[in-house]
């Protein structure tokens, strides 16, 4: 039996080795039999068992270089929306999710989570935070009295006042959903705002389980596990 193949996909516009070596710890250190493949390449998109989409920079310029990557839509439509595999975008992978991003003009996102991405300093009144939102914060996730109501990927996250575990955000745009269910997990900055999105097989996180220390890893645990 071959091993799982978890494919990060490498479009120019991501924080590819980071996001690699988290997973490469998190299958090391549960002995998984998996392994991790960093790919440009559409073929290598259709034969994953699991995807992941980092992101840094403007959403516009992420679209495009994600257009200009050879049959990369194409093969991330088939796999994803076709064949079901799991999904996971990180920050800009995340808003690429949505409808239309709102950074520098509209452009045309994915709109695999109807929505748009608008800037965070649209919806903040207090003058006094500082854009881009960065550093630490925790998670709300609807229900959060009940592990179990929970998406799966976000089973590890603790609400409750003790314990709360942090994950690490840089960003200056925040993902409005069209549909309040496909919100997974919100933090506040000034606003609440989606924290985590998905549907079906696809999640997005605004922040960075790979910058996210323990509690980044057990996310990128409960990905691995994660069978939609």
């Amino acid at each position: 039996m071959s091993k799982e193949r978890i494919v990060i996909i490498d479009y120019g516009s991501g924080n590819i080795r980071s996001a690699a070596k988290a997973f490469e710890h998190v299958i090391a250190n549960e002995a998984m039999d998996a392994e991790v493949h960093i790919s440009g390449k559409a073929e290598d998109v259709l034969q994953a068992d699991k995807l992941v989409l980092p992101g840094q920079g403007a959403f516009g310029d992420c679209l495009q270089n994600l257009k200009e990557t050879e049959g990369m839509i194409e093969a991330l439509s088939e796999a994803v929306l076709d064949k079901g595999t799991p999904f996971l975008g990180i920050c800009v992978g995340m808003q690429l999710l949505a409808t239309t991003g709102l950074e520098n003009g509209t452009h045309e996102g994915l709109n695999w989570v109807p929505g748009q991405v608008i800037p965070l300093k649209s919806r903040i009144k207090d003058d006094t935070l500082k854009i881009p939102h960065m550093g630490w914060n925790v998670l709300s996730t609807p229900n959060a009295g009940a592990q179990d109501n929970r998406h799966f990927v976000l089973r590890s996250t603790e609400s409750s006042d003790v314990g709360r575990h942090h994950y690490y955000f840089v960003h200056s745009y925040m993902f409005e959903c069209e549909y309040n269910h496909h919100i997974l997990a919100t933090a506040d900055y000034g606003v609440e705002f989606a924290a985590a999105v998905g549907r079906d097989n696809i999640v997005g996180v605004q922040f960075h389980p790979e910058k996210s220390q323990a509690a980044g890893l057990r996310l990128v645990s409960d990905f691995m596990h994660w069978k939609p």
